[in-house]
């Protein structure tokens, strides 16, 4: 059972590997949606306090990281280096985009700052997926053959 999930998606048929891309990247949007808060605005610490604290915390930060690598992991074992990226890094950036969209900030001179607090956020998590999805997919048995294989017409050849 172990080695049918693990198997390349490639060979497995059509249904059976959109189902598990399409749970992937719910599961990714599920996480963010867990582990964040939806409005990212700072607040007062108390009312009337000139001091703000945010509400995001760290525990929530590492969970939806270990989510998204465990993802990445999976999906960098199982299928293309390019479906990572979409379905582990693109949801969470794009509800990131959206909720910094929706909830404008207070008007203290950042307002505008959240363009690049998204595309600085989006960088950092698609590198992160992109690289442990790499790592992942160097321990692909598959790949390990073909590897193998092509040694040995090389050495032969030479």
């Amino acid at each position: 059972m172990t080695e049918k999930l693990l198997r390349p998606l490639r060979t497995r048929p059509w249904p059976e590997r959109w189902l598990t891309r399409v749970l992937g990247a719910a599961l990714s949007c599920a996480a963010y949606l867990v582990c964040l808060p939806w409005d990212l605005r700072n607040r007062p610490e108390t009312p009337g306090s000139t001091v703000e604290t945010t509400p995001v915390n760290g525990t929530g930060v590492l969970a939806l990281a270990a989510v998204l690598v465990l993802l990445a992991v999976h999906f960098g074992l199982r299928d293309a280096l390019a479906w990572p990226l979409l379905l582990v890094a693109a949801p969470p950036a794009a509800l990131l985009h959206v909720s910094l969209r929706t909830h404008p900030a207070a008007p203290d001179g950042f307002a505008d700052v959240w363009p690049l607090t998204w595309a600085a956020v989006t960088l950092l998590g698609a590198a992160a997926v992109l690289v442990v999805a790499s790592v992942a997919r160097q321990f692909r048995a598959d790949l390990a053959d073909a590897m193998e294989e092509e040694w040995a017409l090389a050495a032969d050849r030479g």
